[in-house]
């Protein structure tokens, strides 16, 4: 007759230790397979991918001459008797010259004042877009948020309400107003704000998800209606973070301004349209340079506003 011993303390935590580890160790092998797998497919689609576009590296790298000739058309003007000379041909001397004066800044923007009225234009295209977006996206933020809201079925329209508008390009949104409206700012502006609308509904309802629920459940406690929750307990949580996305979004939409201006849509990008498409290079290095500098500007002031938002918000 064999008699077990009973086990001792040491053997349990041995026995406990050993188990822990197979656990531990299971868990990394489901892990590497679940990346494999991820691996797997992320390789299939980027050779699927590389396949049905016909990308080529040669073809790429190949390319690039062609963009160094473009971007040397830029400051290049032609003249008569079919020879052509670089511009802008600046000196000192002659900086400050007038508009006929050559080697003067004047005489490279000798458009500069229909190319500033189209850059205004634009930025407040951009400016009416974003608060256009802003003020939707806010309302419907809270019926897309499902820790504020009982009614499923509530959330789940304002959330396909939100895909719709992000979904759909502002470019197609822009032929379509252009359509309706005609040829002006006003289908530009309609365009950027309702897929802003969009983009910042989702990101607003997220954070709406992610909030605190005690002030919530305080403001509930004492008899507080939905609006007044929502005023009290929500906004002052997630106003900081809207002001950050909505200051980013305002970012984007100076640079859609002038593309959807393309299509007729308003703003500077009907005036690069058209300098391209008569080969007028010069005016269209002093645009592109423009809207450049336009573009530096407002990402340096935004991004401080920005910084400062959610500065505050991460003291509080």
């Amino acid at each position: 007759m064999v008699m077990t011993l009973p086990r001792t303390g040491a053997g349990r935590e041995a026995d406990s230790l050993s188990l822990l580890m197979a656990r531990i160790e299971e868990h990394r092998r489901a892990k590497r397979r679940i990346t494999t797998v991820y691996i797997a497919i992320f390789a299939f689609l980027f050779v699927c991918s590389v396949w049905l576009t016909d990308f080529s590296l040669p073809d790429l790298v190949a390319g690039f001459p062609a963009l160094g000739l473009y971007i040397t058309k830029l400051f290049t003007t032609a003249l008569a008797g079919g020879s052509s000379e670089r511009i802008p041909i600046v000196s000192l001397s002659h900086f400050f010259g007038d508009a006929d004066t050559k080697q003067s800044l004047a005489y490279w923007f000798f458009n500069l004042n229909t190319f500033v009225s189209l850059i205004v234009e634009t930025l407040l295209m951009a400016v009416l877009a974003t608060l256009m977006g802003f003020t939707i996206a806010f309302a419907f933020s809270f019926f897309a948020s499902r820790n504020l809201v009982d009614n499923p079925f509530i959330v789940w329209i304002a959330r396909r309400l939100m895909e719709v508008l992000r979904s759909i390009p502002d470019l197609v949104f822009a032929l379509f107003f252009v359509f309706c409206y005609g040829i002006g700012p006003i289908a530009g502006i309609l365009a950027m704000g309702l897929h802003t609308a969009g983009a910042l509904g989702k990101l607003f309802s997220e954070l709406n998800e992610n909030i605190s629920m005690r002030p919530v459940e305080g403001m509930r406690a004492v008899g507080a209606d939905w609006p007044k929750t929502l005023r009290y307990a929500v906004v002052p949580q997630v106003l900081p973070g809207f002001i950050s996305y909505a200051l980013l979004r305002f970012e984007i939409n100076i640079r859609s301004s002038a593309i959807i201006g393309v299509v007729g849509a308003g703003g500077i990008g009907a005036e690069i349209k058209k300098v391209i498409n008569f080969n007028q290079y010069e005016d269209v290095s002093a645009v592109i340079i423009l809207v450049v500098a336009l573009v530096m500007l407002i990402d340096v002031i935004s991004g401080q506003i920005r910084h400062r938002f959610i500065t505050t918000q991460l003291q509080h």
